[in-house]
């Protein structure tokens, strides 16, 4: 696409807020997705919703394809610029507008780190409980395009559960306000859990209303070392029908946490050689001996699995190097080799033989995986390693063996992302997940929302060409 003939459109409305430089625009067109690399053409930086509304008008009368920009960790390219064009950045919408401690919620615009959300609301004794990996460099803005998770989901679950209202642009320019900041709300259809999890397809988000809890007082840790990988994901089953809901239960399987070791140096954990799998398992609450009685329930459960010595964190730094070794697990693995990194999620007491067919299907095709994850709610991210692999099978074989393991994860009733979103990577394989009938009716509802196609285009079902 020529863009030089609107360049001074974008120039005249941004001026030092304006970039094509083609550094910038490198920087810009990646994320942690992989290799992948689609630089826009220009770059804007918009810092209120009249310009980002001026934008996307612009740009739908010429139809000039618009990609909203957060902070550039997602995993599944969907904030990659695939068709060239604009990528609007929100990182100077980072404000922070009104924590309402009055009624548990707090305004915020999309630019702000979701770590540094949780901070500001904790101070004032409340909580904002999804926690993805990448807290401390993710935008707000993309957790809502990608409904983001994390491990404080199996309590307390998504970023969708906190969202009350948004304020959004329409890809023709008009500003709605999706809902209302009440925590019910039977008014017609459900436009805001709508656009959570939309992946910017169907407006830009621009404010952002969120429910808040109180925090919990007391949290208890224990990390728990299994000799066989299979027998920590049966556990996890367990420790729920045990009639306990952990607030975090992941699992790493062995080269995870080895791999994670190596990355960050630090050599504190011992991995014996026997050790095929961990499961990292918090409760939180208000009551220390509740949760101290939690505990011992959870214990009684895994005296009937073969594990070693269970580790208990009797120190915030303890805790806290422990979740920071989980929460590295990513970019361990991506240090190690070029990999794939797939997002599926099955019913927690299906984990087990989700385990079993990733072997299973990586034998077949001759790749290793390391596997780790949110196990209390069945969302297991399997790292697939290129390793040794040539061209040819990473281009051609790769893509059948992720068909093959996403048809298994329909076959046990879950679904090929829990968090991740779709985006650029997943696309092609939508199918395996939905009949025609039901893509169209999402295609029509992009239809509706952006009748010209501008607006993330080539995401979720829409091809890359």
């Amino acid at each position: 696409m020529d863009l030089d003939t609107h360049l001074p459109f974008f120039n005249d409305l941004f001026a030092n807020r304006c970039t094509t430089n083609s550094e910038d625009l490198n920087r810009y067109g990646r994320d942690e997705t992989e290799d992948l690399c689609f630089p826009p053409h220009v770059v804007v930086k918009p810092e209120t919703v009249e310009e980002i509304s001026a934008v996307l008008r612009y740009c739908h009368e010429h139809r000039i394809p618009v990609t909203p920009g957060g902070a550039r960790t997602g995993l599944s390219g969907g904030a990659l610029p695939v068709h060239g064009g604009v990528l609007l950045s929100m990182e100077r919408l980072n404000r922070i507008i009104e924590i309402d401690e009055r009624n548990h919620q707090v305004t915020t615009e999309p630019g702000v780190i979701t770590q540094v959300l949780q901070e500001a609301v904790r101070e004032k004794g409340l909580f904002y409980p999804p926690d993805p990996a990448s807290k401390g460099s993710c935008f707000i803005g993309g957790n809502i395009a990608e409904n983001s998770g994390g491990p404080k989901a199996v309590k307390y679950g998504v970023t969708r559960d906190y969202v009350l209202n948004l304020e959004v642009v329409l890809p023709g320019g008009e500003v709605i306000w999706t809902g209302a900041n009440v925590l019910k709300n039977a008014t017609g259809y459900d436009l805001t859990h709508l656009m959570v999890g939309s992946e910017g397809t169907l407006g830009v988000v621009t404010k952002i209303v969120l429910k808040l809890i109180p925090h919990p007082t007391h949290d208890l840790l224990m990390l728990v070392p299994f000799r066989e990988a299979r027998a920590a994901c049966e556990a996890v089953a367990a420790i729920f029908q045990a009639g306990i809901t952990p607030s975090g239960l992941e699992f790493m399987e062995r080269d995870a946490l080895i791999a994670t070791r190596e990355f960050t140096g630090d050599d504190t954990l011992k991995i014996e050689a026997d050790h095929a799998a961990h499961l990292l398992i918090e409760v939180d609450g208000h009551d220390p001996d509740g949760l101290m009685e939690e505990c011992e329930k959870i214990v009684g459960v895994l005296e009937r699995f073969p594990t070693d010595e269970i580790l208990f964190a009797d120190s915030t730094a303890q805790k806290e190097g422990l979740w920071s070794l989980r929460r590295k697990v990513s970019e361990a693995v991506k240090a190690r080799s070029i990999y794939k990194e797939e997002d599926t999620v099955v019913p927690r007491y299906q984990l087990p033989e989700l385990l079993d067919h990733v072997k299973r299907i990586g034998a077949e095709y001759g790749f290793e995986s390391i596997c780790y994850g949110h196990a209390g709610d069945g969302n297991l991210h399997v790292n697939i390693l290129r390793g040794d692999l040539s061209d040819q099978q990473w281009r051609e074989e790769i893509p059948s063996a992720i068909r093959e393991l996403f048809t298994e994860v329909r076959k046990l009733g879950g679904t090929i992302s829990g968090e991740h979103g779709i985006g650029v990577v997943q696309q092609p394989y939508m199918d395996v997940m939905f009949p025609e009938v039901t893509l169209d009716l999402m295609r029509s509802i992009k239809k509706v929302f952006d009748p010209r196609g501008v607006l993330n285009p080539g995401k979720i079902f829409d091809p890359v060409v």
